[in-house]
C-alpha cells in the first residue's frame, strides 16, 4: 500500500496539482522570508547608533544583514 501511495504522490507532483502545490509553497516561503527581513530591519533601525556600534554594525549595513537573516549569504 505504501508503494502505491508513493507512486501516486510522484505522479501528482508532476501534474498540474503538483505544480500548483509547489507554487503555493514557494509563495508561503517567500512571504515568511519577507517577514523576517522586515522584522530584522525594523528592530535594527530601532536601535540607537551607540547600540549598533556596540554590536559592530553601521546603519548602512542594516539592509544587508536583514537580507542575510532572511535568505542567507550569497
Amino acid at each position: 500500500m505504501a508503494a502505491i501511495a508513493q507512486t501516486q504522490n510522484a505522479v501528482a507532483a508532476t501534474g498540474l496539482t503538483g505544480r500548483l502545490q509547489n507554487a503555493i509553497l514557494r509563495m508561503q516561503e517567500n512571504r515568511a522570508r519577507r517577514a523576517v527581513y522586515k522584522q530584522t530591519v525594523r528592530e535594527l533601525n530601532a536601535l540607537t547608533n551607540r547600540d549598533l556600534a556596540d554590536l559592530g554594525i553601521n546603519r548602512s549595513m542594516i539592509t544587508r544583514l536583514a537580507h542575510e537573516a532572511a535568505w542567507g549569504k550569497k
